[in-house]
């Protein structure tokens, strides 16, 4: 009996596992398919793109073939021509659609993070602002990496001084002697445009060693935490004994 138990509970799962639905695996996105995407976000906003790639190719294939013509083998080399046009062109769409893609986000809270997020070694930033003005709706990023804390602000200059000031004194009181970098993301004098933010941030010196930048980050952790509110209601450090419950 027991054996005919086993044998119907192993018919069932297989029963089961047959007549369970099979999992679909994901479709692989190729990579024509990326590059067809990007055309058409950049397309919308920028009419020119297909233009200039066109002008990008055709006149990478026509220098090939002048090459070819003074070699005396055009065929060959406009066959060599064709790839090398057609990566030309593919790199005046990567630049058309980052910039697109900038234009499309600039102004928005938030851009400079978004733009920050495109580096993607040696820098580690905060997701959330670590600052904020309520009434102004300014914003203060926190980043780390070999050149120290660097801190990146949105708004006017004249507004998030009072952001960047107050996060300074925070910092000097837990990292003295850190080097602290203010780069204000704008268009304004002295500061620096969004399509160039990430550049300007990976452009600076490294001046602490990966032992550091460690035991910094672990400071700006700590400093980072939350503290969780106190619960409406009695304080149980401030509670007072029922006397009326006693007797």
């Amino acid at each position: 009996m027991a054996r005919k138990n086993k044998d119907a509970t192993a018919t069932g799962v297989a029963t089961d596992a047959q007549s369970a639905p099979k999992q679909k695996k994901p479709k692989k996105v190729r990579w024509y398919h990326q590059v067809f995407q990007a055309y058409k976000m950049t397309y919308a906003r920028d009419r020119k793109v297909p233009w200039i790639m066109l002008a990008v190719f055709v006149g990478i294939v026509a220098v090939a073939v002048a090459i070819g013509l003074w070699w005396g083998q055009p065929i060959y080399m406009a066959i060599i021509g064709i790839p090398f046009g057609l990566l030309g062109a593919m790199f005046v769409l990567a630049r058309r659609a980052e910039r697109s893609q900038y234009a499309e986000i600039e102004g928005q809270p938030g851009a400079s993070r978004a733009a920050l997020g495109t580096i993607r070694r040696g820098w580690t930033f905060d997701e959330e602002p670590a600052a904020v003005d309520p009434k102004t709706k300014d914003l203060l990023f926190r980043g780390l990496g070999r050149p120290g804390i660097v801190l990146v602000t949105e708004g006017p200059s004249n507004r998030v001084k009072k952001l960047i000031d107050a996060e300074q004194r925070k910092l000097g009181r837990i990292l003295s002697g850190v080097p602290v970098t203010v780069v204000q993301c704008g268009n304004g004098e002295g500061q620096v445009p969004l399509p160039k933010l990430a550049r300007h941030v990976q452009k600076l010196k490294p001046k602490l060693t990966k032992a550091e930048v460690g035991e910094v980050g672990k400071r700006l952790t700590a400093l980072g935490k939350i503290r969780m509110p106190i619960p409406k209601g009695v304080d149980p450090n401030r509670a007072r004994p029922d006397r009326k419950g006693q007797r």
